[in-house]
């Protein structure tokens, strides 16, 4: 489990067929083997540490489904460690499950802050609510006029600053998250109120 608050900017420093290495020091300071790290939002297990890096194995899934495929050494990523039972909540519940890749589309600069318009999968877009949250890299942002599979969220600066945001540019493409609970509502009040369907029943001799 995750907040979405991002701790460190790391680097790739390798990909070479599943395994990706980043370079990082915040995330591996009290890290051991088999532990949980978010990579642009992608919750992955680390599987060598080294002094200054850390090494995962990315599955084929992982790869289709988000955006980790297109790394390649040099690129910057966000990181964040698990969180720790009984430590401060500053983002919302996040899986590091990615839903799907979006889209930048386009960034309006306001003053000192920014909104950033996304176009979004459907895996998230039926999720979206005004002022809910959605996660963009691994970034807990709140959402900003949701309509169909677009919407935006305003940026503050020390957020440009410590994400990887700060080197994106409409066209991008992004991993995102859909809110937990938001999702869990959705299915309970889509799927006969989360209970066993009827079908199901039926077909096992129970109705």
């Amino acid at each position: 489990m995750f907040t979405g608050i991002i701790e460190e900017i790391g680097v790739v420093s390798r990909r070479s067929g599943s395994v990706l290495e980043v370079l990082a020091e915040t995330v591996i300071s009290d890290a051991s083997l088999g532990d949980s790290i978010a990579i642009n939002g992608a919750c992955m297990t680390i599987a060598e540490l080294k002094e200054k890096s850390f090494v995962v194995q990315v599955s084929p899934e992982s790869f289709d489904r988000t955006t980790l495929g297109d790394l390649r050494p040099g690129h910057a990523v966000n990181l964040e460690r698990a969180m720790q039972a009984g430590g401060r909540f500053g983002g919302h519940f996040v899986a590091g499950h990615v839903d799907g890749v979006g889209k930048v589309e386009k960034v309006t600069p306001q003053g000192e802050f920014s909104l950033w318009g996304f176009r979004a999968p459907d895996e998230v877009a039926r999720y979206l609510t005004p002022k809910g949250s959605v996660t963009i890299d691994g970034i807990s942002l709140t959402v900003v006029e949701p309509k169909g599979d677009r919407f935006a969220v305003a940026i503050i600066p020390s957020t440009l600053a410590k994400t990887t945001l700060h080197t994106r540019a409409a066209g991008d493409r992004v991993n995102m998250e859909a809110d937990m609970i938001g999702k869990h509502i959705w299915h309970f009040m889509n799927h006969g109120g989360g209970g066993i369907s009827q079908d199901f029943l039926k077909n096992h001799g129970y109705a």
